[in-house]
């Protein structure tokens, strides 16, 4: 038998870092439906993003951001993006993109994507791909 290579068939952990423990666990359980796993004060917050662990890492500053941080594929980013609107969620403008009113941009192959911000302004998004991209 071969000896498995990599970590492809292993389950991969999201990592984020936050500053305000109350208010990201918060909206992370109340406004995203994370199911809240089990806190490890004063180390993270742990979530199951769908049978992913998510661990909130509770840091004294957030690193500089540099783009999207975490990213949920969803099969229809309209009426996601209208739910969580719904909730309070604003989605980001950049003017570099060419949005729709609701925030979402169209990449040329054609998936289509929204961001938002956390409470500690981690950039987050939801994007829906077509078949087989």
């Amino acid at each position: 038998m071969a000896k498995q290579l990599g970590l492809s068939s292993y389950n991969i952990i999201g990592f984020v870092t936050i500053v305000d423990v109350n208010r990201a666990k918060s909206f992370y359980q109340d406004v995203l439906g994370l199911r809240l796993m089990y806190e490890e004060p004063p180390f993270a917050l742990v979530f199951d993003a769908n049978g992913i662990m998510l661990r909130l890492g509770m840091g004294k500053e957030l690193p500089p951001a540099s783009g999207t941080v975490l990213g949920w594929q969803v099969p229809d980013i309209v009426s996601v993006v209208e739910n969580l609107g719904k909730t309070g969620v604003r989605f980001e403008r950049y003017e570099f993109l060419k949005q729709d009113d609701s925030g979402i941009w169209t990449a040329p192959t054609g998936a289509r994507v929204a961001w938002f911000k956390d409470p500690d302004g981690n950039i987050l998004s939801v994007s829906e791909h077509p078949e087989g991209k």
